[in-house]
């Protein structure tokens, strides 16, 4: 790669920071399993004036869902679970579901699928106002978080009975609507193989790749590298404490509630690793986690043209489809930024951001802690540069 062309990359974080769009922020190109740069600015702590470092650990949000996706895989591989199986073969609470449609509960035409949940196809949702189904989860959502530092958390499974209870905002299969689904793929987990989500996450997946700064949480010894989260206000950069979506803003206790779509914690390199098993057809330093085929198939499936209008509707999407919780690009010249047909990845709430690119053997990974990011304008922007970066094929 062109090294003096990504090196505009240290501009556009500089940028960022000095014109407080976010406190700090990291980030990081590989190709070809080696790193070609990496990058920081600001602090991970404003108060305190600690500066944005390498091991600084985020919290993830949903480029959670990415790894909740590789766990649903690695069962898929051992023929533990089919995608058409029901939910409520592994929790019960999902048999016998309704849709709330102009206030009337219609029953479902079919259950909600394994497969529903990977691709956002199942109709459960994420907290909102419009439908009963948004309100009714957010109302769930609350109360997990008022009980998260009580004596009596909400845990995964008894947060999973409760859903199952909420009626659906559309019949499975019959849209695409970003929500819930992959909490739901934590407790499938769970239930398959016995284990605390966590436990397996870190059994199958952590551990083997060496990803000893990964969980759904922060020991005492490792709380001074968490990054601070911000708002963004009309006086500035505020620290927040907020729970969103049920997790912990200070991650300090193990949760009762192990999100599968928001919950992780994690650093640059530990997500690196993450990243290059991935693009590295399922293994990396030695360990093999999943086959070529499996990968293949995680990062190929799309939707149907019925569901994918939905996804054409979000803003930052255009050329890209979604299926097993990544964003898989399908038409490079519809999209709003540079990009590869194939590339997948994800981002999450506070600004974390994750692409892989088979075709240049290429991962971009971007890491800031400010709420209500996303895929921002500066994203872009750095993926803009990442790849006119590229060397020309001989």
């Amino acid at each position: 790669m062109n090294k003096q062309k990504l090196s505009v990359i240290q501009n556009i974080l500089q940028e960022m920071t000095d014109t407080q769009f976010v406190s700090g922020i990291s980030c990081m190109v590989m190709q070809n399993g080696r790193e070609q740069c990496y990058y920081e600015a600001g602090c991970r702590d404003l108060a305190a004036r600690l500066p944005m470092t390498r091991d600084t650990i985020f919290r993830l949000y949903s480029m959670s869902k990415p790894v909740t996706a590789t766990a649903v895989m690695i069962l898929l591989e051992e023929g533990k679970l089919d995608l058409l199986d029901p939910v409520s073969k592994y929790l019960p609470s999902f048999a016998d579901q309704g849709v709330m449609q102009n206030g009337i509960m219609t029953p479902v035409k079919r259950p909600i699928t394994i497969q529903d949940l990977l691709n956002m196809t199942s109709g459960l949702v994420y907290p909102g106002e419009s439908s009963a189904a948004e309100v009714r989860t957010g109302t769930l959502m609350e109360e997990v978080v008022a009980n998260l530092t009580s004596s009596h958390p909400l845990t995964t499974m008894e947060i999973m009975k409760r859903l199952g209870q909420i009626p659906l905002a559309f019949q499975p299969g019959e849209k695409w609507q970003y929500g819930i689904s992959a909490d739901v793929l934590g407790a499938v987990v769970e239930a398959v193989s016995g284990m605390r989500f966590g436990e397996f996450l870190a059994k199958r997946i952590f551990e083997p790749l060496g990803m000893k700064d990964t969980a759904f949480y922060v020991p005492a010894d490792k709380q001074k590298r968490l990054a601070k989260v911000y708002d963004e206000t009309s006086d500035g950069l505020q620290e927040t404490f907020i729970c969103h979506l049920g997790v912990q803003n200070r991650m300090e206790l193990l949760p009762a509630f192990e999100s599968g779509g928001a919950g992780l914690v994690s650093t640059i390199d530990d997500y690196a690793a993450f990243t290059q098993m991935l693009l590295h057809n399922g293994s990396f330093r030695g360990t093999s986690l999943l086959c070529a085929k499996t990968v293949e198939f995680m990062t190929k499936a799309h939707l149907t043209p019925a569901q994918q209008t939905y996804v054409n509707q979000w803003e930052s999407l255009p050329g890209f489809t979604y299926a097993n919780l990544l964003r898989i690009m399908t038409d490079p010249g519809a999209a709003v930024s540079l990009g590869s047909p194939g590339e997948y990845g994800w981002d999450g709430w506070l600004g974390t951001y994750m692409m892989n690119d088979p075709v240049n053997k290429l991962t971009l990974l971007i890491m800031q802690q400010k709420t209500n990011s996303g895929t921002t304008a500066f994203t872009r922007r750095i993926r803009n540069v990442v790849f006119s970066a590229l060397e020309p094929s001989a």
